[in-house]
């Protein structure tokens, strides 16, 4: 086959046969038919060929198509050589039919024994620390938002919805299938992508947005098919302005596709602080898909059950202020991107005080949980959809009785609109009411609008105007933010003031800290030193973070400055210092309840971080921080990386040790956790994590089978426990028994089978 022949060329010799008509034994070859065409500004269009039957899905791109269509390629570094053509060619192909679309990718690769695939794990982020590939797909070529499907060498699996450009949700998940081959000259890989997956307008033959990103991590080079500005660093695939046109579809018209996930469960359970010893149960539920128009889908689900989740990494807390716990649950994930407000763009506040006090008008861990204990979700629905410039969202949830953490059943609304207008800005509304639904009491009503204004690229106008309403008539407060932030490759700047009343309280939401006025002023140089062969860039950075209270009184003051040299090796080690102040009107708890009394306190940090290039088989980052903590000082030490021991095992640990001394105390905090994974397959792997935490004085484990049988048809096997380290379990009042000697204080082993039909 010609396609064999090709992949054994070598470099530019695969390049140059591409360009000419070939011969296989002894037969001449036509030329092949060009599918894309790129015009004098570099614009690309690529051409869908229609297949008369399915291709065969296993990576090999062997099929006859591939000799007859010539493919797109020519991809554009974006870093570290911005503009010029990609050291390593790579070929793209866009089929489709009556029922999928498929993407087949040939990414040639002249030392591919330096190649980086070690990681299988369907929907695992370290499948972009390999050698990988991603498409978008801008179905509604709106140049804002797309389809995201990664693979790597292996066969891993990532999707994604890419949000207005800005926000991108890993945690959507939909049906598509990849097969990914490895060879002497590179890899390819075949994706199939059902247009039942996919959500586009109306009409018989449609023009979609499209670009692919390839990543060569043995260079650390970035590339595209159609060429981004470096300004957008690493999310060059977020930026659909700068993608292809995609013509020549026929997709099948709206078939108001209808999908059922019906699951059925098995758990045993102990928990001795309540007094359940070995109880068994089983239960089921179902969620539920219809797709009102091509546009518009309706999501239900019936006694939602969240057992195959992981549980939360362990974090230590030396602030006055709330942590932010990632949310984990799949219905909840699914509508993220369409539910958020207003984010700040990383970066900024102080070390003590929290990276982001803007507050979340919608924070979807406050339904299902209450003072820190699971609550049952009895059921719910949520509408999704767009019209034209104008996008949509609706959710609503019903929570039952938590009798053992002493929560009422309650309803929780969200509902989310937002137009996009001008090229690329937007403007939107968000509003959430929280309701007990035994008697009233303790309702809440919040509610923002806001813009995100794009003038000219690397430029943003941001700003919202924000209000809570409690049950009182009187109670509630506001909100407002105005930021302006440039960020180009050479230039940073961002200039932000943000306003929260102590009233402002967003029943359904969350807040870092309340009761402030802030200004921040922010400003980056960063150059690419030419002259120094084995640095790519080298970026200076200095803030200024002031709060001042409702009281008008200084409370937190930060001046920072920070060096970064990002390496050519993909290593990157960087330096920070910073002069605090900070106000204490009343005495906070530090880990474990020592007590920081009120007062006025000026200390100083020094932090310094190295973060490991991944194609390493030990990678990860190294931080270490030592200054003054209000009546003291604080020293901090600590490890975030992954062992490779082959593509199929690996182990992540993690440690952080904080040594803590205080005016009249000194104490120290300690948190180790390792996350070790065998992977069979991409869709079919064993994963544990195991924590223990000084401050709390527990041992933590979780260890999960997931396989995924076909797209959507998935079997987990969970098994969790705590176990007491200081001998608490066993006191008078406990039962007694082999627990009491183990320490366990719960534990749980659960059995979960969700099952898709789709019509």
């Amino acid at each position: 086959m010609l396609a064999v022949a090709l992949a054994a060329a070598p470099g530019g010799a695969q390049e140059r046969a591409a360009d000419r008509s070939a011969t296989t034994d002894g037969l001449a070859l036509p030329e092949r038919t060009a599918t894309a065409t790129r015009n004098d500004e570099g614009e690309i269009t690529i051409r869908a060929v229609r297949l008369e039957e399915p291709l065969e899905l296993d990576g090999a791109l062997e099929e006859a198509v591939y000799g007859r269509f010539e493919p797109a390629s020519g991809f554009i570094q974006q870093d570290p050589d911005n503009g010029a053509p990609a050291t390593e060619d790579t070929q793209v192909w866009v089929f489709y039919d009556d029922r999928n679309v498929y993407v087949a990718v040939r990414a040639l690769d002249s030392r591919p024994e330096r190649m980086v695939a070690n990681e299988m794990r369907r929907d695992n982020r370290n499948i972009w620390m390999n050698d990988n590939i991603i498409v978008a797909l801008d179905t509604f070529l709106d140049r804002r938002s797309a389809f995201f499907f990664q693979t790597n060498p292996l066969g891993g699996v990532r999707d994604a919805l890419i949000v207005d450009e800005t926000t991108t949700n890993y945690d959507w998940n939909t049906v598509w299938d990849v097969r990914s081959r490895r060879g002497e000259g590179g890899w390819t890989a075949e994706m199939a992508i059902p247009f039942e997956s996919l959500r586009y307008a109306q009409g018989p033959e449609q023009a979609w947005g499209f670009n692919v990103l390839r990543v060569v991590r043995s260079k650390n080079e970035f590339s595209l098919l159609s060429p981004v500005p470096r300004s957008f660093s690493r999310n060059g695939i977020f930026r659909l302005a700068s993608a292809a046109t995609l013509v020549g579809l026929e997709p099948p018209s709206a078939s108001h596709d209808l999908e059922f996930r019906p699951y059925a469960i098995s758990t045993l359970r102990t928990d001795r602080p309540t007094g359940v010893s070995r109880d068994v149960d089983a239960d089921g539920g179902l969620d539920a898909s219809y797709g009102i128009t091509n546009s518009m889908t309706l999501n239900l689900t019936y006694n939602t059950d969240f057992a195959q989740v992981e549980i939360d990494e362990q974090q230590v807390n030396l602030s006055r202020f709330s942590l932010l716990f990632p949310e984990k649950r799949d219905f909840l994930l699914e509508g993220q991107g369409v539910f958020d407000f207003v984010r700040a763009p990383g970066g900024g506040g102080p070390n003590r005080g929290g990276p982001d006090p803007t507050p979340i008008l919608f924070y979807s861990r406050r339904i299902g949980f209450a003072s820190g204990g699971p609550v049952r979700i009895e059921g719910g629905g949520r509408l999704m959809g767009r019209a034209g410039p104008l996008s949509m969202g609706v959710l609503n949830i019903q929570t039952g009785e938590g009798a053992d953490v002493g929560a009422p059943g309650t309803n929780f609304t969200v509902a989310r609109v937002k137009s996009d207008v001008f090229e690329r800005s937007r403007i939107g509304a968000l509003a959430t009411y929280r309701r007990p639904s035994r008697d009233g009491d303790g309702s809440n009503l919040a509610w923002g609008t806001h813009a995100d204004l794009s003038p000219v690229q690397d430029l943003w106008l941001t700003g919202y105007y924000a209000r809570t309403r409690g049950p009182a008539a009187a109670s509630g407060g506001e909100s407002y933010l105005a930021r302006v932030q440039y960020d180009a490759d050479r230039y940073g700047l961002r200039l932000e003031r943000l306003k929260l009343d102590e009233e402002f309280d967003p029943g359904v939401g969350l807040l870092r800290r309340s009761g402030f006025l802030r200004s921040y002023a922010q400003g980056r140089i960063s150059r690419r030193p030419e002259s120094v062969p084995l640095v790519r860039r080298v970026s200076l950075e200095v803030g200024l973070d002031h709060y001042k209270n409702d009281a008008d009184v200084l409370e937190t003051r930060q001046e920072q400055a920070s060096l970064r040299v990002e390496f050519q090796s993909g290593d990157v080690l960087s330096a920070d210092y910073s002069r605090n102040f900070e106000f204490l009107p009343e005495p906070f708890a530090v880990a474990g309840g020592r007590l920081v009394p009120p007062g006025s306190y000026r200390f100083h940090e020094v932090s310094a971080r190295f973060e490991t290039s991944p194609h390493r088989w030990v990678s990860g980052n190294i931080n270490a921080s030592h200054g003054g903590f209000y009546t003291g000082h604080l020293t901090q030490l600590g490890y975030n990386g992954r062992v490779e021991f082959g593509p199929r095992f690996s182990v992540e640990p993690r440690i952080s040790v904080d040594w803590v001394a205080l005016e009249n105390e000194s104490f120290r905090v300690t948190l180790v956790g390792a996350r070790p994974t065998l992977t069979l397959t991409p869709r079919n792997f064993v994963s544990a994590l195991v924590q223990y935490n000084s401050s709390t004085e527990t041992v933590e484990t979780n260890v999960r089978w997931r396989w995924e049988l076909q797209p959507g048809t998935i079997l987990y096997v969970v098994y969790t426990d705590a176990r007491d380290t200081a001998g608490g379990v066993g006191n008078a009042g406990d039962q007694g028994g082999p627990d009491e000697l183990t320490g366990v204080i719960n534990r749980s082993l659960a059995v979960k089978f969700t099952r898709l039909f789709r019509f």
